[in-house]
């Protein structure tokens, strides 16, 4: 037996604060670690906060090869330029919803581009929802792991349960950790309940919500979840086994 590969998961944009040493600001982005590869998950809506916190937290922008984007607004793509300025040697997963000047705009950086539409594998054990919703279109970033998937939202304007659904069905399989912005700081108590019924019917074994959660629906999913609330702000780390191990 092997010992059990972990998959890192460090907050490194958020304006929900775990780590005060960092600097804050309204956005996501989130890098996700295992082994050789390195995924940065949305860019925050400020390059140089993004690359001062990644600093502080002993993190290469050079050493990521891929860029996911979940969705068009300014605070989960602003950081893009000045990272592709440091690193254009990366291929950006967009939604094909994208505008053609900004996939140009990427390119003459010198990244890589591929457009993603329907639900899809990406490479390895890495996946997207595929574009959801009308109006705004975002998809969601899934890891499958030996223990549940792990689906990262960047604002899931579509509705969180929604995706969380989206990706169950996808890939057949429960979801072990659902972390990101979960676009519930405007919603009634009545509404974030049935999203949490929702994720609760799922099966959903651990959250960690941040960015546009809410106060209000953050502490209601810390009560819903109780120890399996993890804290998803800014300098989080959380750790997933990749894989058990077993040969």
């Amino acid at each position: 037996m092997t010992k059990p590969v972990p998959l890192r998961l460090h907050v490194v944009f958020n304006n929900v604060v775990s780590k005060s040493h960092l600097q804050s600001a309204w956005g996501f982005a989130c890098l996700v670690e295992h082994r050789d590869t390195n995924i940065l998950f949305d860019t925050g809506g400020d390059g140089h906060i993004l690359l001062s916190n990644m600093q502080k937290l002993g993190l290469n922008p050079k050493e990521v090869d891929t860029v996911v984007l979940s969705h068009i607004h300014r605070d989960h793509t602003g950081g893009l330029a000045a990272f592709l300025v440091h690193n254009h040697e990366v291929t950006v997963y967009l939604p094909t919803s994208f505008p053609p000047s900004i996939k140009h705009e990427i390119r003459t950086l010198g990244a890589r581009t591929v457009s993603v539409s329907g639900a899809q594998k990406l490479f390895g054990r890495f996946y997207s929802s595929g574009e959801m919703g009308q109006a705004l279109v975002e998809q969601a970033l899934i890891v499958d792991t030996d223990f549940g998937l792990v689906v990262i939202t960047g604002c899931a304007h579509p509705n969180v349960a929604a995706m969380a659904e989206r990706a169950c069905e996808y890939l057949g399989k429960d979801i072990y950790l659902l972390m990101g912005g979960f676009h519930l700081s405007g919603s009634s108590e009545a509404e974030i309940r049935s999203v949490i019924k929702r994720l609760k019917a799922l099966g959903v074994e651990k959250i960690a919500p941040s960015h546009c959660t809410g106060e209000k629906a953050t502490r209601l999913f810390r009560e819903a979840w109780g120890r399996d609330f993890l804290e998803g702000g800014l300098g989080a780390v959380i750790e997933v086994p990749l894989s058990t191990g077993k040969q």
